[in-house]
């Protein structure tokens, strides 16, 4: 295997033969240099998707009121409802696999009518009133200050978190915000932390947007009474958020005079169903990927394999001579192996090389010119998948040389030295 004069002759033959070398290896390349571009790209549609979940708990779902579709206990068809706070306790008492629940409402505004002054500065936001739990389940990055807390819930204290697009507008560029007043419909509300979303592209942007006050106080500023917008809740680690969303509806239903068979005047959105989807999917453009790139790899190691069977032949008569000095056919299958492992590995790599260089190239680009990548971003392969490729590589070069080198050492001295 580490012969030197092996090594030599092998070369040689390679380079002997350059423009044959050349293109037979190119299917190897491209095979490589295909599959590792399919499955960066692959990867970096997987990457937009989850950064657009951000660091939103998976097991967890949204519930809001719609209109009733079906007559019941009196009531019509089309009745529209609202939660209520008293609608919060019974969840939380007698649904024992919630872990987190947050009653979540907004206020008006934020839809191109300017609703938040600071001086002579003025703009439009969404402004919600939330509970500390919010954060658990869809979280924001604070950048400074704090988040709201129970002791704001309970006191209703006219206090606001505020995002990154909202200091843009309302403050200078080198203005610290913390501390500093903002009038909201009229009442003013004091600024105890800043945050940025963590989220990608235009969710990003409207989550920089919003105003977070404590719900309690957003009910009394607004004059909501005990209204709640809507709900979200995360499963404990022992259920499903499935079971949780089910029996949710069933007590909501129940305690709003709700025909159970209306299934439309609850709406709901299950995170933990959708990204479980999502997570399905993208395994099967994987799978499709990996499948797809290897069948073009295995066409080029054909290839490979062809190209030595004709080098066995054109040396038939040289194999003859080493059989006969006393070259066992161990040593011929090993170099005939050896130097098909050799071009594929040697391909294979610089395919592997150009490839992670080009998404590397790709990354760059989308970065540096800020291009919309809400639904890609971010190329790359994984180091286990760059290790896997190479142990394709070197099985592809034995497979290629198996043959032409069991064929080599069937041919017997006497009939390899007649050979013309």
């Amino acid at each position: 295997m580490f012969d030197r004069d092996s090594w030599q002759e092998i070369l040689n033959t390679l380079k002997n033969n350059k423009l044959r070398t050349t293109l037979t290896v190119f299917g190897v390349f491209w095979g490589i240099f295909m599959l590792i571009i399919m499955l960066g790209s692959g990867q970096g549609l997987q990457n937009g998707v989850n950064a657009g979940f951000g660091d939103m708990a998976t097991n967890s779902c949204f519930m809001w009121t719609q209109r009733t579709t079906i007559p019941y206990k009196g009531f019509p068809r089309g009745r529209f409802y609202r939660f209520r706070n008293s609608d919060t306790q019974a969840l939380i008492d007698n649904i024992s696999e919630l872990e987190y629940i947050a009653p979540r409402i907004q206020g008006w505004g934020g839809d191109g009518a300017n609703n938040a002054v600071r001086g002579l500065k003025t703009g439009a936001f969404t402004i919600f009133g939330d509970y500390p739990e919010y954060n658990i389940i869809d979280p924001v990055k604070i950048k400074s200050g704090r988040y709201i807390n129970y002791l704001d819930i309970k006191e209703k204290r006219k206090v606001i978190v505020i995002g990154q697009r909202v200091i843009e507008v309302l403050f200078e560029a080198d203005e610290d915000p913390l501390d500093k007043y903002i009038r909201i419909n009229g009442i003013y509300f004091k600024v105890v932390g800043t945050f940025e979303s963590k989220k990608s592209g235009r969710q990003a942007e409207r989550e920089d947007q919003n105003i977070h006050m404590p719900f309690t106080t957003l009910q009394k500023t607004y004059n909501f009474g005990d209204m709640v917008g809507w709900y979200s809740m995360t499963a404990d680690k022992n259920s499903t958020v499935s079971e949780v969303e089910e029996k949710a509806k069933t007590l909501l239903k129940n305690r709003h005079s709700i025909a159970p068979e209306d299934d439309r005047a609850i709406g709901s959105f299950n995170v933990e169903e959708e990204f479980r989807k999502m997570t399905g999917l993208f395994a099967g453009i994987k799978g499709l990927t990996w499948f797809v790139g290897v069948c073009t790899l295995l066409a080029g190691v054909i290839g490979v394999s062809n190209i030595m069977l004709v080098i066995v032949k054109e040396r038939t008569k040289e194999i003859g001579i080493k059989r006969a000095i006393g070259a066992t056919p161990a040593k011929i299958i090993s170099q005939i192996i050896t130097e098909a492992v050799l071009m594929t590995t040697t391909a294979g790599y610089t395919g592997l090389v150009f490839g992670v260089a080009l998404l590397e190239f790709i990354a760059f680009v989308l970065k540096k010119s800020g291009a919309n990548s809400e639904m890609f971003t971010n190329p790359e392969v994984d180091f286990k998948v760059a290790i896997s490729a190479l142990i394709i590589l070197v099985l592809s070069g034995i497979i290629a040389g198996f043959i032409p080198a069991k064929r080599a050492v069937q041919i017997k001295p006497i009939d390899a030295l007649r050979n013309e």
